[in-house]
């Protein structure tokens, strides 16, 4: 690093998550300075492919002047208000009004916050609320999944299922409860079929919920295709038998929806690619584009009457956030909504998945790939020791971390590297052309080639 240089202050002044702390103070950052479509520049004009849509979440891309356009005019009209006690804006209401048209759930009540991990914090929350006010003090756990991630808040570090997220902050917290992760390329037992892989993580599911007491239990949260735990799908017939477990002893199914939702599976909402049908919903990233920060829950009639039941018992609903339903975010959210059905982004995806299926599917072929996987525009290419017999690298994500430097470093693309699962992952604009899909994957397969050339000669 240059002393001075904008990489050497970041050092200096910035403090990053998901980094090794002392690696990035001697190695510094990629500064990115600009975006155009699905490109950013650093601050040497070197283009990158993004081929991460940033943190999964620029659906539109980058210089999107429609969404621009909305920020800009509703700052003028009106920069910032809120919506605690007895005050709103218009851009909530709109948007309020058209969310709840769009979810699954039943006559949706929608709360505004501004990321993910707040919407799953403050979920969690009011579901306590709820449950205490119908007379139901027992009925609080939450039982998340080994591998999912809801968040960087306290408790929705503690719902996430990465021991990273959880070592040396006392997490997760009391009350949270973990259960099989449905990959079952990585977790199947020697033989197992993918039907008896799903009845044995039910089961185990089932088995968790009478050992600690159903009465105890209040909700089960899953994000339908699990990002950052390897990009996941779950084997058919899974969703359906949990929910007919979560059913049968009255547990709320939370979707989360912030990796998922707005068309990155393909449908509208991951629940729907999934077949849930979900009682709760949170959203996030792809609902502004990120182009403002803003979060959403969408809770059922149901709960919601739960809140107002409580709210009337104490004379005050006791939560409440200063940028619930900001104005200006909320404007950008209204107008990604009318673009996504003025641009129809669904048969755009419907259409450029099948290119970024199959130039996915020929990596199955490499020796060192072990699985692909992918729905919609969301897809992962997990690397493997040895096919045959099956064998994992011994440092998760080392090779991963070596093919992701790869294509960033000589080839100029930008994917994530899942760690967890030791993945690279894809989930680009969902605006890219099949063009740039081939131009995508075909710098991930030299990035790919250069480090199995390497490391075939270090092994």
């Amino acid at each position: 690093m240059l002393a001075n240089s904008a990489s050497a202050r970041d050092a200096a002044h910035v403090l990053h998550g998901y980094v090794e702390l002392g690696e990035l103070q001697r190695r510094g950052v990629t500064v990115i300075t600009r975006g155009k479509g699905i490109y950013v520049y650093d601050e040497n004009g070197v283009p990158y492919i993004e081929g991460a849509a940033g943190m999964w979440c620029t659906a539109f891309g980058f210089g999107e002047q429609a969404l621009i356009d909305a920020a800009i005019e509703q700052f003028h009209k009106l920069p910032y208000y809120h919506t605690v006690a007895y005050k709103s804006v218009n851009p909530a209401i709109d948007l309020a009004e058209r969310l709840a048209a769009l979810v699954p759930v039943t006559d949706a009540r929608i709360y505004f916050c501004l990321s993910g991990s707040e919407a799953n914090d403050f979920l969690v929350k009011m579901i306590r609320y709820y449950n205490n006010a119908i007379g139901r003090p027992r009925k609080k756990k939450i039982i998340a999944r080994h591998g999912g991630y809801h968040g960087g808040t306290v408790m929705a570090a503690s719902l996430t299922g990465l021991p990273a997220n959880h070592a040396l902050f006392d997490l997760p917290l009391p009350g949270v409860l973990h259960t099989g992760d449905p990959n079952y390329f990585r977790y199947a037992l020697p033989g197992e079929t993918r039907e008896d892989f799903v009845d044995r993580l039910v089961g185990d599911l089932e088995r968790l919920i009478l050992a600690e007491g159903a009465e105890t239990i209040a909700g089960f949260i899953a994000e339908p295709v699990p990002g950052a735990g390897g990009v996941i799908i779950p084997p058919d017939g899974y969703y359906a038998k949990v929910q007919a477990v979560l059913s049968k002893y009255d547990i709320l199914f939370l979707d989360d929806e912030v990796i998922n939702g707005f068309h990155r599976t393909g449908a509208l909402w991951g629940c729907q690619t999934m077949g849930i049908a979900p009682d709760t919903m949170s959203m996030a990233k792809g609902l502004t584009s990120a182009y403002q920060p803003l979060a959403a829950i969408a809770l059922s009639r149901d709960i919601y009457d739960g809140l107002e039941t409580g709210s009337k018992s104490l004379g005050f609903f006791g939560h409440g956030t200063t940028y619930s339903g900001h104005p200006v975010g909320c404007a950008v959210a209204l107008k990604v909504l009318d673009l996504l059905k003025e641009r129809d982004i669904a048969g755009h995806v419907a259409r450029v998945s099948q290119t970024f299926a199959r130039r996915l599917e020929a990596f199955r072929d490499h020796p060192l790939v072990g699985d692909v996987r992918y729905t919609g525009l969301v897809g992962a290419v997990e690397f493997v020791k040895s096919k045959t017999p099956l064998a994992f690298f011994e440092r998760p994500g080392a090779f991963g971390q070596l093919v992701r430097e790869r294509a960033e470093e000589g080839y100029r693309l930008i994917c994530r590297l899942l760690p967890n699962s030791d993945a690279c992952a894809f989930s680009p604009p969902l605006i890219i052309t099949e063009t740039e899909v081939d131009e995508m994957f075909d710098r991930f397969g030299k990035a790919l080639d250069d480090v199995t050339a390497a490391w075939s000669k270090d092994d």
